[in-house]
């Protein structure tokens, strides 16, 4: 195994924002969850030589450890690697303190802190550390031995929020010190950058600037669309080619391929809304959100499905005929081609080789993945952090640069905060967008303080809200929209993680991302309820998180074996859906969703289906992101020709079908967030109307995924793409009729 020599030069910096300057934690405060933090990522040492802030390893086991973690590191890496990456702990990295600090000053919702406040100060006292650990000494005085002797009670005790309590710790510790570490890329032999591909030159956006000034500015269009994501960039390119006047705002900032792919931490702040770190209520399901230029479709994996027929067919029988019209077809064929989505290109990488192969020796159904790659083989892996290629035909590859050509202009770091409307003769009319423009920094970044900030009036003749599923709702409820629909309805097909352990280097964060799907167990109930099972991407920092932690060595041996893990994720169609609504406190998006039983039903048979393409395939260990599930190790005399039908693997799997998919004890993600604006044939059961418009306010569109019905069970980038075409078509169209 070596390291291998990089064809991509490094991407350029995207340096961040000054941490904000308020204090988060008091200094007591931060000593207990440092302290904390150290216990779930410790250094670690034989008990012959550590110290009192060491993890305590018998030598016998240090040794063994050392030894497991040397025969799979690169050949070439450096010498002391091994050494460094066990000494590595969570306060001696830099930047790890400091990715906390803005973590909770910036994106953590107030409850959640208050919450956060609150444990560590009482683990400080003689009466909260023995009510919550058995003794009266305050944790951080403890041994790092004692210390996780305490957490790992805690993941087993009676109490569900203390099972909660280290689940979110553990996950948000090992999310920041893997983004942050200077010694675990060394062991996994990760780059960078993505080792196959080339830079690619992206489009030279010009953005609209405001000069200084006091007074609120005025900026006229025709056609206001608020958000560049999927759907907004095809809207634009529309309306600009039937010779309209755009403006795209966004309240992101474009970075160009030559900053890309950014880097994990980066990428948190930079691409991802709320810094990658919203949960829901009960922080059941982590929500991933792109909040870019180009929105999800910088960020996105490439995969290009388009609606599937049954779910076409619900949404024609709710009263939308449009969906199994010839109309939507060509919608859907159009975005296709524009994108050049085809298979044509592939190239599986192990993960996906390794899906599709396995289904095909279960007798699963399996398919290939068309991918918007433009024609390109486009072998790359790390696109959810941004395309450096400039490859994946995204808003920001085609569809906006097409608008650019046609004559749309275009503004970045605008934050929208209502909708403007006139009112006659009953009627509540949309007349434009109110909001703040933020300029980028003196030298031309988002880093710095020196920024112009003006309130701006943009007036059009029709807005387009195209804001995403989470902010969408939002935007038209802090306009004074009232239909109880808005937020309501939220799908989002949660997903949760299976990693396989292999006897070779696959270095699975190569190559294409999700080129393969299995479909066996997308329709449990016969009404088009159920899960696919999808490669994963395998960016540490996206895939270590979501493992159970029980203990720092542990957790130190399993994550070296990455470089020869492959991952593959349940994605549910949820049948039953929550609700997106402002925080009463600060206005800032709030999430009340978690699975139903209903929905873990259908995904727990899911993940036993992963396993067994984990075990046909050869996986020596197997491992589901629910604590308290052990390992499965395949056992060395273990028979090839009994295959899944393996006694101790049978075993296995009927402990993890007894335990199911409890909560807290389940880790979930959800990357496609749907419905909140739905589209339906009347006010009471939906937000927009069957063109787009909403309900009781004219010329106010909405163009994104949260117009859709119910879940679409495919990644939506291509279900929001051909409905924003059909809308801002018909949107085109009646400004023509008005222009007559």
């Amino acid at each position: 195994m070596t390291v291998p020599e990089l064809d991509m030069i490094a991407p350029l910096d995207t340096p961040l924002p000054p941490v904000p300057p308020a204090e988060v934690l008091t200094p007591s405060q931060w000593i207990t969850f440092l302290a904390i933090a150290d216990t779930i990522i410790p250094s670690i040492a034989d008990s012959s030589t550590q110290s009192i802030d060491d993890l305590a390893v018998d030598v016998p086991e240090y040794n063994n450890a050392i030894q497991k973690i040397q025969q799979i590191i690169p050949t070439g890496a450096p010498s002391d690697a091994v050494q460094n990456y066990m000494k590595d702990k969570a306060s001696s990295t830099p930047g790890f303190k400091d990715l906390i600090h803005r973590t909770f000053g910036d994106y953590m919702r107030d409850d959640a802190l208050k919450g956060i406040r609150v444990i560590l100060s009482a683990l400080d006292t003689r009466a909260g550390c023995y009510l919550l650990t058995g003794y009266p000494t305050s944790f951080c005085l403890q041994p790092v031995n004692v210390r996780q002797q305490i957490l790992q009670g805690w993941s087993l005790s009676y109490f569900p929020q203390l099972r909660q309590l280290i689940k979110s710790f553990a996950a948000f510790t090992i999310a920041t010190w893997v983004k942050q570490s200077r010694a675990i890329n060394p062991v996994l032999g990760f780059p960078r950058a993505p080792v196959h591909g080339k830079p690619g030159k992206g489009f030279d956006y010009n953005f609209l600037e405001i000069p200084p000034g006091q007074d609120q500015e005025l900026v006229e269009t025709d056609v206001v669309i608020v958000g560049s994501g999927c759907g907004g960039g095809v809207c634009a390119k529309n309306l600009a080619e039937a010779g309209h006047r755009v403006l795209v705002t966004d309240r992101a900032y474009h970075f160009p391929a030559k900053h890309l792919p950014m880097s994990s931490t980066d990428a948190g702040i930079h691409l991802f809304h709320n810094g990658g770190v919203d949960t829901s209520d009960d922080n059941s399901v982590a929500f991933l959100a792109g909040q870019a230029w180009g929105g999800g479709g910088t960020v996105n994996w490439s995969a290009s499905l388009q609606t599937q027929g049954f779910v076409r067919q619900e949404w024609a029988d709710e009263g939308l005929s449009f969906f199994t019209s010839s109309e939507y077809q060509d919608c859907l064929d159009r975005v296709c081609e524009r994108m050049g989505v085809s298979t044509k290109y592939i190239e599986h990488n192990e993960n996906n080789r390794v899906l599709i192969e396995g289904a095909r020796k279960l007798g699963f159904s399996a398919k290939e993945v068309p991918q918007n790659t433009g024609g390109n083989k486009h072998y790359c892996g790390y696109c959810t952090l941004g395309c450096g290629a400039a490859e994946k035909q995204g808003p920001v590859v085609s569809w906006l640069p097409d608008a650019a050509n046609a004559g749309a202009q275009f503004m970045e770091g605008f934050e929208a905060e209502k909708i403007v409307f006139d009112f006659a003769s009953g009627r509540r009319i949309a007349t434009g967008v109110q909001g703040t423009w933020t300029s980028r920094d003196e030298m031309g970044g988002v880093s710095g303080s020196n920024k112009t900030k003006r309130k701006l009036l943009i007036k059009a003749k029709r807005v387009i809200v195209s804001c995403g599923s989470l902010h969408s709702p939002l935007l038209l409820l802090r306009s004074d929209l009232t239909n109880p629909q808005i937020g309501r309805n939220l799908h989002c097909h949660p997903a949760s993680l299976v990693a396989g352990v292999f006897p070779k280097e696959i270095r699975p964060w190569e190559g294409g991302i999700l080129t393969t799907l299995c479909e066996e167990f997308s329709n449990q109930d016969t009404h088009g309820h159920g899960a696919k099972i999808n490669a994963m991407t395998m960016i540490p920092s996206w895939v270590l998180p979501f493992m159970p932690w029980t203990g720092g060595l542990d957790f130190k041996i399993f994550a070296s074996k990455l470089s020869r893990m492959c991952g593959h994720c349940v994605v549910v169609r949820d049948r039953d859906s929550g609700q997106v609504y402002p925080d009463p406190v600060d206005g800032r998006c709030k999430i009340k969703y978690s699975p139903s039983a209903f929905d873990k039903g259908h995904a727990l048979e899911c993940i036993l289906g992963i396993c067994k393409i984990m075990y046909v395939m050869g996986a020596e260990e197997i491992i589901v992101s629910q604590v308290g599930v052990p390992i499965f190790t395949r056992s060395p005399d273990a028979k090839e020709s009994v295959g899944i039908n393996d006694a101790s693997f049978q075993a296995w799997l009927a402990n993890l079908r007894k335990r199911g998919l409890p909560h807290p004890e389940t880790s979930w993600g959800s990357a496609h967030q749907m419905g909140t604006c739905r589209m339906a044939a009347s006010e009471t059961k939906g937000v927009v109307d069957p063109r787009g418009e909403v309900w009781g306010a004219e010329g106010l569109y909405v163009a994104d995924a949260s117009v859709f019905p119910s879940a679409s069970g495919v990644n939506p980038m291509v279900t929001n793409m051909a409905i924003s075409d059909m809308i801002s078509r018909g949107v085109a169209r009646g400004l023509k009729t008005e222009s007559r």
